[in-house]
């Protein structure tokens, strides 16, 4: 079975790509080596080196393993955690009913 390749577009790559080099920022702010860091996720050097590029054919798994290797994993539930736009989105398809007056019974 062959494996489609994922096509990105340039401003999807860019931000993949800046997600990476912020990787190898905040490894080599620990003092961490390729090798330290990939062995200790459990991945390859050359995984790692394309995770610090960015490259989208990386699980994102491995991508998770480096995030916890350096006690950053936590920072995945930022991600859409404030989603301004859906909750626009959300408020405007939300339709407020009437209710019915109530009629006294005069019995």
């Amino acid at each position: 079975m062959k494996s489609k390749k994922s096509i990105l577009l340039p401003d999807t790559r860019e931000i993949l790509s800046g997600f990476g080099e912020n990787l190898k920022l905040a490894r080599l702010r620990r003092k961490l080596s390729t090798l330290q860091v990939s062995e200790r996720a459990n991945i390859n050097k050359s995984t790692l080196w394309r995770i610090e590029k960015g490259s989208p054919s990386v699980a994102i798994g491995a991508y998770i393993q480096v995030l916890f290797v350096m006690g950053l994993e936590k920072d995945l539930l930022k991600v859409a955690g404030d989603d301004v736009l859906g909750r626009k989105l959300q408020d405007a398809k939300l339709i407020v009913k009437e209710r019915s007056s109530k009629k006294l019974n005069n019995n």
